[in-house]
């Protein structure tokens, strides 16, 4: 989302290489320039003029530290500003502490919120807690069936009453789990316009009837400034208690999500960051600055790394590498564990620098899906003891997994150079490393 920003101010930034000290004139130049890109971003021209303000104040005079390149130093201070400007500290949601704890989601229409209903309900379930999904929208055609296909997806109940207005079926809802141990409801509202009256008084009167401990509000991060002013006019009217950022994982600009905590004073607490119910993710600040500025955000990947592999399965797996004895049957696990992280290209760009190295390249995950194809054609004795496979093996796993004979003996190739490589580590012992160690 956001590389056309980041490729600006590191442009900027290196400018700035090479200068004895920050002068006034050339932190003035950087700044225009820095400026000109937030706007280019879609950023509020408000935040943008503030957001320089503050930069060119505390970067101007700064002395250069001997060991520290002037860039680098103005980098440190634009990086400050990012996280003060997105809030600062990560928002928690309303923890689920009372029987029902009820969570309001509320927006316009087609913002993503329905989506942000389950991943919620699936978030609440992962925290052994019993969640909730009400179908409060009556307008669109369908929303209720899509709402009760998606609780049907991550197992979780879905209620809904015909005839009845959203208010109503909302305090319905409320009563119903009072009853029947529900520890989190969550309300989704129908999509409205921000201007739509009769509509937002329908809000207010959901809010005003349950009392919801979390009123939740679906940014489309694709919508740029407009989401800004959508958000200011929510805000004042429910008070909202916390943003969610839908479809941070598109292709927009990115100034939604530098602009709307600083605008309405909301807090942004959720990312959405793609269409499966597991991608939702806490917002952070400051791993947010950093990827803006091409540091990477290692952290959030070693979490994803946490969650999706068996710390159990990759000591194994790391004993049998160092023991030379890791085949194709290998291999197929850990192309499955990388794949439950998500796709590849946003992996990497997690990893500080590599998104620069990346810069004008795909990541072809169909080469993954080809080489899983290629060894799930093998039999399981060619799988553990690939040297057994020779011309006439391969034309039968080309053949098999739709490829060429070429495309077989080239991923042999890679796996044998990558075997002996595994093989010299062992013979070394790499001392020191952690438990549960993976070379992927």
């Amino acid at each position: 989302m956001f590389d056309n920003l980041s490729e600006k101010l590191d442009s900027v930034f290196k400018r700035l290489s090479g200068k004895g000290i920050l002068s006034e004139k050339n932190i003035k130049d950087a700044m225009r320039e820095v400026r000109q890109a937030l706007l280019e971003a879609d950023v509020n021209y408000k935040v943008a003029r503030d957001f320089v303000k503050s930069v060119q104040a505390k970067a101007v005079g700064q002395e250069v530290l001997r060991s520290i390149d002037p860039g680098q130093q103005v980098v440190k201070i634009v990086h400050d500003e990012l996280v003060a400007l997105l809030g600062g500290t990560t928002a928690e949601l309303t923890p689920i502490d009372r029987s029902p704890t009820i969570y309001m989601v509320c927006g316009l229409q087609g913002s993503g919120k329905t989506t942000l209903t389950g991943k919620l309900a699936l978030w609440g379930r992962r925290k052994n807690k019993k969640p909730m999904v009400v179908a409060a929208d009556i307008y669109r055609p369908a929303a209720v069936k899509q709402l009760k296909v998606v609780a049907d997806q991550i197992d979780v109940p879905h209620f809904h009453i015909e005839g009845k207005t959203p208010p109503e079926i909302c305090a319905a809802a409320v009563k119903h789990a009072k009853t029947n141990f529900i520890d989190l409801v969550i309300l989704d509202t129908a999509g409205r316009l921000h201007i739509d009256q009769e509509l937002m008084e329908e809000l207010t009167q959901i809010k005003s009837q349950v009392q919801p401990h979390e009123i939740l509000l679906v940014a489309d991060a694709m919508t740029g400034q407009d989401a800004v002013n959508v958000a200011d006019e929510f805000h004042k009217r429910l008070d909202v208690t916390g943003v969610v950022l839908s479809k941070l994982d598109g292709d927009a600009r990115g100034g939604a999500a530098l602009s709307i905590r600083q605008v309405t004073g909301c807090p942004i607490k959720l990312a959405s960051v793609g269409e499966k119910p597991s991608d939702l993710e806490p917002f952070h600040p400051d791993r947010l600055a950093s990827r803006i500025l091409g540091m990477g955000d290692v952290v959030t990947l070693v979490e994803k790394a946490q969650e999706s592999i068996d710390e159990e399965q990759a000591a194994k797996m790391q004993d049998k590498i160092f023991k030379a004895q890791f085949n194709f049957e290998d291999f197929l696990d850990q192309m499955a564990q990388l794949k439950k992280m998500g796709p590849l290209e946003n992996l990497l760009q997690m990893i500080p620098g590599m998104g620069k190295a990346l810069k004008g390249m795909t990541v072809d995950e169909k080469d993954m899906e080809r080489m899983v194809a290629i060894i799930k054609s093998m039999t399981i004795e060619e799988r553990r003891r690939p040297q057994l496979i020779d011309g006439s093996r391969k034309r039968r796993i080309a053949a098999g997994s739709g490829n060429s004979v070429q495309a077989v003996n080239q991923l042999l190739k890679q796996f044998f150079a990558m075997q002996k490589m595994f093989n010299q580590m062992g013979k070394k012992k790499m001392k020191g490393l952690p438990p549960g160690f993976n070379p992927f």
